[in-house]
């Protein structure tokens, strides 16, 4: 009996067991006909718009800028020397390293005894010297008025030699006397040649002591020249550096003990590659004497000067490329020799051409052009000049178009795009959205939609119906409600 109870309860539990499988299989045959025989819900396929930044193309004039660094120099250094050397007894106060001086101001006095005792010695020499050629010029002179005396008396005798002659002649007079007579003119005539010869050597003691007043002439201007060295002055206004002297010290000759520098005087020089060099030549070859702008940079504030490029260098050092540039600074305040600073270097100007972002212009030197249906589509250009973030571009065709701004892969030739447009103070544009009147009925049929629709989140539905309130809703809500 138990077996049999226990067998008839398990065949009752089996077929409740089938009967509700089959129920459940009923039912979900049910709903997959119900599903399969409604008419499908179809969405309209709607484009994909990327949204993009739109750059317009602007062809004008413009002139490049080519941006450098270099290091600022002095065009006016001198190196402080003395000439003659000793002990240092004076020092200037402004001999200091930065210490500003003017043309003319001592900076350092060495004792002088030396030189002063030196000169002295040579004064007297000079005063030996001008009176020998004192007794010189009265010796020359004497030598002369004997000359001139020894004349007279060779024309005296001459005289008694022709009377003499006549006498003879005239048979009064004898042959002895007429020999005497010209014995005396013979001797007065070696008179004269002896006299000649004074005057000679009197001559030539007089050049000799010119010669000799001549040279210590010049060692007397040495010496004083070396009074003169022991006090050293500044040669022009100007900023001292590198100063190694104390009072009390001892310098030797030409030794270095300070440099003065020209503040004033002040150019930057600048490497540039051999293609830039080329595009700051002009027609003959010549280097464009072109202006620039030098900026220094120091703990945020930024110094700034013109400058002129004045020369090149000659040749190009070894180990070294490019060119070397110099600028001549128009204005120096704040700018010290060996500041690093940076030039902005205007180059000739380019006809018909235009900025355009750098990320603007893909690896193949296109563009995507933005055309009135907001559709994408290439353009070439020419790439002239890469300038910062942007670069200078010959656009033919292209002016007053847009272009993209930013490329990206996905961006490519006939995609439609949203172009977001800024003002010239670099706010985006926005265009204000096409605008739709509710009537009373559309609204209430549009709340009741969507108040009746429960696959919209709750905050999204929230904001639809505070949209629906107003007078008018966009355009594009209504389509996408209209299609919901």
């Amino acid at each position: 009996m138990r077996f049999l109870r226990r067998s008839l309860v398990g065949l009752f539990l089996l077929a409740t067991t089938l009967a509700l499988f089959g129920v459940a299989g009923k039912m979900v045959y049910d709903a997959v006909r119900a599903q399969m025989d409604e008419d499908p819900r179809s969405r309209p396929q709607r484009e994909r718009v990327l949204t993009v930044n739109a750059v317009p193309v602007q062809v004008n004039d413009i002139t490049p800028e080519l941006t450098v660094f270099g290091e600022v120099r002095a065009t006016r250094t001198l190196d402080v020397r003395p000439s003659t050397g000793g002990r240092v007894i004076e020092v200037s106060p402004d001999l200091l390293d930065g210490g500003a001086v003017t043309a003319g101001d001592v900076l350092i006095r060495i004792d002088p005894t030396d030189a002063q005792t030196a000169l002295a010695r040579v004064r007297a020499d000079v005063g030996d010297a001008e009176a020998e050629l004192r007794e010189a010029t009265r010796a020359l002179v004497l030598a002369q008025d004997e000359l001139d005396a020894a004349a007279e008396q060779l024309r005296l005798r001459e005289v008694a030699l022709t009377r003499q002659v006549d006498l003879r002649a005239r048979g009064v007079g004898t042959a002895a006397s007429v020999e005497t007579a010209e014995l005396s003119v013979s001797a007065a005539k070696q008179a004269i040649l002896s006299r000649r010869q004074s005057i000679g050597q009197a001559e030539a003691r007089l050049d000799q002591a010119n010669s000799r007043k001549a040279r210590l002439e010049i060692d007397l201007a040495e010496a004083d020249r070396a009074v003169a060295d022991t006090t050293v002055t500044a040669a022009f206004d100007g900023i001292l550096a590198d100063v190694t002297l104390v009072e009390g010290g001892r310098v030797s000759p030409n030794e270095l003990v300070a440099r003065l520098i020209d503040p004033a005087e002040l150019e930057v020089a600048f490497r540039v590659s051999t293609a830039q060099y080329a595009r700051l030549l002009d027609d003959d070859g010549r280097l464009i004497l072109s202006d620039a702008e030098v900026a220094l940079d120091v703990l945020g504030v930024d110094l700034s000067a013109k400058a002129v490029i004045s020369r090149e260098s000659a040749s190009v050092a070894q180990g070294q490329t490019g060119r070397l540039i110099f600028a001549k600074l128009q204005t120096t305040r704040g700018f010290r020799p060996g500041d690093f600073v940076s030039l902005t270097v205007a180059e000739p100007t380019l006809t018909r051409v235009a900025f355009l972002p750098s990320t603007a212009v893909g690896t193949d030197n296109t563009v995507l052009v933005i055309d009135a249906e907001d559709r994408l589509s290439e353009a070439q250009v020419v790439v002239l000049r890469r300038q910062g973030d942007q670069v200078i571009v010959r656009a033919r065709g292209l002016n007053g178009a847009e272009v993209v701004a930013q490329r990206s892969p996905i961006l490519g030739a006939g995609i439609k795009v949203n172009p977001l447009r800024r003002s010239q103070s670099g706010e985006i544009v926005v265009e204000a959205p096409e605008m739709v009147a509710l009537t009373p009925e559309k609204r209430a049929e549009l709340i009741a939609r969507i108040e009746g629709n429960s696959r919209i989140p709750a905050a999204a539905k929230q904001r639809i119906l505070a949209q629906l309130e107003a007078d008018e809703i966009p355009a594009a809500l209504m389509q996408r409600l209209n299609g919901g």
